[in-house]
Formats: C-alpha cells, sequence, structure tokens
C-alpha cells in the first residue's frame, strides 16, 4: 500500500511539476487571436500585478513570455519547433535541473542570439552545443517574407517529457517583440509560478476576477486536460490496490484468529468456568491479535520504506517516458499518509477481528474443557 501512494503520489507530482515548467501553473493572455500555444494578441506589461504579484497568497513568481511557431532549417532537415520568449530574470531553475549539456543562455541589455533547446530536437536535426542554427518564423500580415534568425545553441536540456521536449525551443524575448512589432512593454502574457498545485483552480478564478476584463486566465489542468484526466485514473488504482491489500490483510487476520481460538479452546473453557467475562476473553485475543498486526506494520514499514528510499536515491526502476511522461519510478514519502494507512490498517483489521471474536461467546465451558 505504501509503495503504490508514494509512487502515484510521485508520478503525478513530477508530470505536473514539469508542466508547470513549462507554461506555468497558470497564464494571463489577451483575449482574441491567442491560442493555447501560440500568441498573437500583445499585452502590455504596464499592469498592477507585475512585476510582483502580491494579491495572492502562494504566488512564487509571474513572468512575462511570448510564444511564436517556428522552423528550424539544416542543409539535410527542417522541423517545426515553438519558440519561447523570455526576459532576462526569468527563473530558469526548472531548465537547470534538466540541463543535459552546455549552460543556461545569458540575456543580458544587449539582444541575445543564444538559445536552449531540447535533446529531442538536437538528435532530430543532428545538432550540438554551439552550433548555429537557421529559424524561420512565419510571417506576419504586414510581412512578405518570413522572419529569418540565426541562432547559436548554448545549452540542451532533457525533461523526457517528449509532449513539450519536441517543440519548445527558448530564446530572447526582444525577437519575438520586434518580429510581431510589438513595443517594448508589450509580451505575448505572462505565467504564474505558485508555490505548490493545490488549489490551482481557486487561485486560477480569483486571479480572473483580479485582473482587467481585456485579459483570460487559464490554468494547466485547462491547457492539458487529456494528460490531467490520464493522472486521475492513478487515483482510482490506489483505492483499488489499498482496498485489495486491506481485504487481504482482514482475511489473514481473521484467519489467523480463528487458528489461535481453536488452539486455546481448553483455557477458554476453564476461564468461563472460573467466571472470567465474555469482554474480557475477546480482549485477550484482540490483544494478542494487536501484537501480531503491529509486528507485520513493523516489517511491512522496514521494508517499504527502505525500497523506496532505494528507488528515490538510484532510481532503480525505469519508465519509458513517451508512455509516462518521466524516465523513472518517482517517489514522494508523506509522513502523514504513511501514519494514515499504518493506523487505518491496523483499525479495520481490528474491526474486521470482531466477526470471528464472537464464536468465543459460543463455546461450552463443559465442552471446551473435553476438546483435543
Amino acid at each position: 500500500m505504501m509503495v503504490s501512494v508514494a509512487t502515484s503520489f510521485g508520478l503525478q507530482e513530477k508530470i505536473k511539476e514539469k508542466i508547470a515548467g513549462f507554461n506555468g501553473h497558470i497564464t494571463i493572455t489577451s483575449f482574441g487571436k491567442n491560442n493555447s500555444e501560440i500568441t498573437l494578441q500583445p499585452v502590455s506589461t504596464i499592469q498592477d500585478f507585475y512585476p510582483d504579484y502580491s494579491n495572492f497568497h502562494g504566488v512564487k513568481k509571474i513572468q512575462a513570455y511570448a510564444t511564436k511557431a517556428g522552423i528550424i532549417r539544416t542543409a539535410t532537415d527542417f522541423e517545426g519547433v515553438l519558440v519561447k520568449g523570455v526576459e532576462k530574470n526569468y527563473d530558469w531553475s526548472f531548465y537547470q535541473e534538466y540541463l543535459e549539456e552546455g549552460r543556461i543562455p545569458e540575456f543580458g541589455q544587449e539582444l541575445s542570439n543564444e538559445i536552449l533547446i531540447s535533446r529531442e530536437i538536437a538528435n532530430k536535426m543532428n545538432l550540438t552545443l554551439q552550433d548555429a542554427c537557421k529559424v524561420f518564423f512565419i510571417k506576419n500580415e504586414l510581412d512578405k517574407l518570413p522572419w529569418v534568425r540565426v541562432l547559436k545553441i548554448a545549452g540542451i536540456y532533457n525533461t523526457g517529457f517528449q509532449e513539450f521536449d519536441e517543440k519548445i525551443m527558448v530564446a530572447d524575448l526582444r525577437h519575438l517583440q520586434k518580429m510581431n512589432r510589438w513595443e517594448v512593454d508589450e509580451v505575448g502574457g505572462f505565467e504564474i509560478m505558485l508555490n505548490n498545485f493545490n488549489g490551482v483552480d481557486e487561485k486560477t478564478k480569483a486571479i480572473y476576477q483580479d485582473t482587467p476584463s481585456n485579459l483570460n486566465t487559464e490554468n494547466i489542468i485547462e491547457k492539458n486536460p487529456i494528460i490531467f484526466e490520464w493522472m486521475k485514473l492513478f487515483d482510482n488504482n490506489i483505492y483499488l490496490i489499498i482496498g485489495i491489500m486491506i481485504l487481504v490483510a482482514g482475511i489473514n487476520m481473521i484467519t489467523a484468529l480463528l487458528v489461535l481460538i481453536i488452539e486455546k479452546t481448553k483455557m477458554i473453557g476453564l476461564l468461563k468456568t472460573l467466571g472470567c467475562q465474555h469482554k474480557s476473553i475477546v480482549k485477550i485475543f484482540l490483544i494478542n491479535a494487536s501484537y501480531i498486526i503491529a509486528k507485520g506494520l513493523f516489517w511491512g514499514n522496514l521494508i517499504g520504506i527502505g525500497l523506496l528510499m532505494i528507488q528515490k536515491k538510484f532510481e532503480i526502476i525505469r519508465l519509458d517516458p513517451e508512455s509516462y511522461y518521466v524516465s523513472s519510478v518517482s517517489v514522494v514519502l508523506n509522513p502523514s499518509l504513511i501514519l494514515l494507512l499504518n493506523v487505518g490498517t491496523l483499525l479495520l483489521c481490528l474491526l474486521m477481528l470482531l466477526l470471528p471474536s464472537a464464536i468465543i461467546s459460543k463455546i461450552n465451558p463443559t465442552s471446551a474443557l473435553k476438546f483435543d
């Protein structure tokens, strides 16, 4: 049960962390031509909530961004990408964690041609660190020809989340502002990073009410409904596994208690002959059963936590990123959940033991003393 809960919650948390790393927990964009990926309608950075959104508890950071479709082209191949433009004070901690080669691009006062691409794109296009690549951007209505930028690869990241890795390239926001003919204070939108995922729906509604009427607010659940519906199936699996395990444990304990009652039939008869009450006899057997359960819980916790710690440190069990969005089984050790599992298992098993304990009341002292 512990392994099931820790790995399921760990997998969900890791996937949420990766999606939020690419898009933020909540995005604020303009109503209009914008879709879920490409920002076409600019938003002014002159807002009450930017650059410091302190109206709501739990907001870690708000940062401006823009996205634009492009095509990387080499002498032998080409690949469609989604270029994400970010500002110089962008929080790179997510990409830093998954940086596989090179360094994070440096965006200073001058326009930078450095970019960060994924290992997926690099492998497809046979690109390596420090390579200069041509990126063609879809033209606007006022442009006769597509925009072309020669950009230099400063770093290569690999999150294992193929759905995003295969298309996202990070560049200087000012490139996109120039190509879209935006002003210096115009961006594609804002992404809000929260301290944790809890209450993201409520925070989205609150932020929507707090922002101007021409701005739209959307969270990662609304932008990635299929992934989050898939993750909901994990919870159903957890409930099913816990239910089956408790049922198996309960049946085993009932069997063990019945064996104890049969072995101690003479003792039960003797105690009844001496005037011992039924409740007191049941209490003796339940205390004995509790000791057996506690012993099992001790070894279960020791083995379960040990296996989870080994997996967390060494990542022995690997997964296919194309199917699970992560490269290894992630683990979350929550002391509260572990305690709840232990207490719940103990109480439910003891409740199930009340049924075989009723047999004690039907044992006749005279017959019990003759029992062999």
